[in-house]
């Protein structure tokens, strides 16, 4: 069975192909939570309230073959959700543990580079570096012409490699 007769099984209703269309793109989304959430709980509890509005709103989705996309989509708009709730009854920042991370701090480098991005344009470089997704697909996910994508990213990434070369001047890694 191919990935687009799974997708038209679980719009038509069948748990199981729902089940197995999550199960394929569950590191995605668990990246996509982590990335944006920081701690592991709220990336785990994140995939399962996009579990729930994916299996309640399946039925909506029209074009199978943007299955993946979609429920990317609908991870990003809960964990902006989620960091709106946050922002209201939070005034510091939350640090919590890095797990995983080398003591070389690279990972959070990129994260200090990608704060100096808009969230317009952090989130074209989740979707297409940390997700892979075609400028075509970003385009239609975000409703923005595929010419103002790549402008967009051009101008991200020569803005991290500034901000990375600066580094690079004072010693850092």
């Amino acid at each position: 069975m191919t990935g687009i007769e799974l997708v038209e099984k679980a719009i038509r209703g069948d748990d199981q192909a729902f089940l197995q269309l999550m199960s394929e793109n569950k590191e995605a989304l668990y990246r996509t939570a982590l990335a944006y959430l920081k701690n592991e709980e709220d990336a785990l509890e994140a995939m399962q309230e996009v579990t729930v509005r994916a299996y309640e709103k399946i039925k909506t989705l029209r074009m199978p073959e943007y299955a993946k996309t979609w429920l990317i989509r609908i991870m990003m708009n809960h964990c902006y959700d989620v960091l709106r709730k946050k922002k209201r009854y939070v005034l510091d920042e939350r640090i919590g543990e890095w797990k995983g991370i080398s003591d070389d701090f690279t990972y959070l480098e990129v994260e200090e580079a990608l704060r100096h991005l808009s969230e317009k344009d952090r989130q074209l470089v989740y979707l297409k570096y940390l997700h892979d997704l075609k400028i075509k697909d970003i385009a239609d996910m975000t409703s923005t012409p595929e010419g103002t994508v790549k402008t967009r990213l051009y101008k991200a990434v020569k803005t991290l490699r500034t901000f990375f070369e600066g580094k690079g001047e004072k010693g850092h890694v």
